[in-house]
């Protein structure tokens, strides 16, 4: 629980927060200006100090060393007092638990820092036993080079001890590593402590210069949490420190942490620049629902195409050519690294419209293996009467060949030397001779039908959008039931479904999984409240369309937390609400 700390931004693990202090702190942040250590039980009693709303009061504390046996650690627990002022407690990864404080200081940094596997064992045993709405606090290590991946990883506040200590010893860092004072030419910055000469330029200016650096950089973190898009740029700035790409390769692998916390749409764009993208939560969540959750209802054949630079793939010229030679006589389906595949009814869904790749021509032997698989299992899940590859000789062609190998299946390839020349076009289009249209009716009721799959859950479209009419033109499609009532909406900026009142109600009542926040006895008009919220189904993320109930109210909306962040939680905004109906 805590009354000084409300996260308002999320990006995974990190958060863009505020610590409600008499002059309010805008986190990730550094905590020295702030900061006071009530001290340590071991050195005598210490009574419970007064505290301030002006800092963040460390309680009286016990720390040990790391490698402390389990249960010495638990045979001097500490008892926090219950206080009303900001405070923290401090916790080892072992004793980490709901102290009722504010913010926890994870003692012991000095001895994982620096090392992948046992950063992420600590770090994540410790977020998941603390409150998710308290701030994590990790002394003594943070440099300008690996705040960006302390931050990712979950933590909330630092200090400069690190960095000043380094400055001292003539160590000069920068966001891309450690320099020696005696090695510089020049100095690479400029911040205030580096308006001088080289020469003149001493160590407690080196300590200034390190504080500055690492100000600047906790800045351009919170504007990439902001912006969602800190992952982008891990990925290339983590690069400088073996410790820190192992790091986030670690936290790659940790699924159901990153998971819970990654949202599941947003409009900013998602880079991938590198193969770790291929790791990415986003990445893997799209693909995973398209080769388990999604299910094509064309009976037409298989068309495979490369994807597109632009996005979305059919405003692009080269899909429109596809588009002129399948004239609906296919289903269209398109192939990329690092999504694997895209069926053309989730074209927009995030992140199919959102990703922007470094396109070389050549793929990777881990993208083909990624998009193979992918493709191998899409195609075990769908039946298809042909299967046509459009697809260039380089990469996809090879992909498509071991999939053909896999299945025992015979692709039909239509390209002689690039997906948009004449005679190529002219194969595509010869191929399908005799194959019938699919109508725009078809096309736009299977639309529907396909986001909800992915969206909800498999069968979800049929449980929830069986007998239906659709209104105005894709992508700003609106549905409604067999006697006119709307359902739902198509919100093309996500390429997800947000209901009605009506569409909520027959959500909760079929067969379609829900995901339901109970709230107290209020009717929630714009937004519900943490404090409001009683329970929520574990598997709400941030973004997920949720029903929302209690004594006095019927309401549908979008997740701003994640489920278990919405159960305990006692600040921040819960959900939006679209809709409500007082009961």
């Amino acid at each position: 629980m805590t009354d000084y700390f409300e996260v308002h931004e999320r990006d995974g693990a990190a958060r863009v927060a505020e610590l409600r202090l008499a002059d309010s702190v805008t986190t990730p942040a550094i905590a020295d200006d702030f900061l006071r250590d009530a001290g340590s039980l071991w050195t005598g009693d210490r009574e419970v100090p007064e505290g301030s709303d002006d800092e963040l009061t460390i309680l009286p504390h016990r720390g040990f060393p790391s490698g402390t046996d389990e249960e010495v650690m638990d045979s001097f627990a500490v008892e926090y007092p219950d206080v009303d002022y900001p405070s923290a407690a401090v916790v080892a990864p072992e004793t980490a638990d709901d102290f009722g404080t504010d913010a926890y200081v994870l003692s012991g940094a000095r001895g994982f820092v620096g090392h992948g596997a046992g950063f992420r064992e600590a770090i994540v045993r410790t977020r998941e036993a603390i409150p998710a709405d308290g701030a994590l606090y990790l002394p003594g290590v943070a440099t300008p080079a690996n705040v960006a991946t302390l931050v990712y990883a979950g933590v909330d506040l630092v200090d400069t001890d690190a960095a000043v200590v380094a400055g001292t010893e003539g160590k000069y860092l920068t966001s891309e590593g450690t320099h020696y004072l005696d090695d510089l030419s020049e100095l690479p910055c400029a911040c205030p402590a580096c308006q001088q000469p080289l020469s003149e330029f001493t160590r407690q200016d080196c300590a200034d210069h390190n504080e500055n650096a690492l100000k600047a950089e906790l800045g351009v973190v919170r504007e990439r949490i902001r912006a969602g898009r800190l992952r982008d740029y891990i990925e290339g700035q983590a690069r400088h420190e073996q410790w820190l790409t192992a790091a986030f390769r670690e936290f790659d692998q940790q699924w159901s942490y990153l998971e819970e916390r990654t949202p599941l749409i947003r409009d900013s764009e998602l880079s991938a620049a590198t193969e770790d993208t291929l790791q990415r939560v986003e990445i893997k969540r799209f693909a995973d629902r398209v080769t388990t959750r999604y299910r094509s209802r064309f009976d037409n054949p298989l068309v495979l195409v490369p994807c597109s630079a632009a996005k979305p793939y059919s405003e692009s010229q080269s899909h429109g050519q596809f588009h002129d030679a399948i004239q609906f006589r296919g289903h269209t389906v398109s192939m990329t690294s690092p999504i694997g595949v895209v069926p053309q009814e989730l074209e927009l869904t995030y992140p199919a419209q959102h990703y922007d790749s470094v396109v070389t021509g050549r793929w990777s032997e881990d993208e083909k293996q990624f998009v193979a698989e992918v493709l191998r299992r899409y195609l075990e899940r769908n039946d298809y009467p042909r299967v046509i590859a459009h697809v260039p000789p380089e990469g996809y062609r090879d992909v498509c060949e071991r999939v053909e190998a896999e299945l025992g299946m015979g692709f039909e390839y239509t390209v002689e030397d690039h997906p948009t020349t004449t005679e190529s076009l002219g194969n595509l289009m010869r191929t399908l001779d005799g194959e019938l249209k699919y109508g725009k009716r078809e096309r736009q009721h299977n639309t529907v039908r396909a986001i909800a799959d992915y969206q909800f859950g498999p069968g979800a479209g049929d449980a929830l959008f069986d007998e239906i009419r659709t209104e105005a033109r894709y992508p700003k499609l609106r549905v409604h039931d067999a006697d006119g009532e709307q359902l739902a909406a198509m919100v093309p900026q996500y390429g997800v479904l947000s209901f009605t009142l009506a569409g909520a109600r027959r959500w909760v009542e079929s067969d379609a999984p829900t995901k339901r926040v109970e709230i107290d006895s209020f009717a929630p008009h714009g937004s519900v409240l943490a404090p409001g919220v009683v329970d929520a189904d574990d598997d709400v993320r941030v973004g997920d369309e949720v029903v929302v109930e209690g004594p006095k109210a019927f309401a549908v909306g979008r997740a701003e937390m994640s489920g278990p962040e919405m159960a305990e939680s006692t600040r921040g905004i819960a959900t939006t609400v679209r809709h409500v109906e007082e009961k």
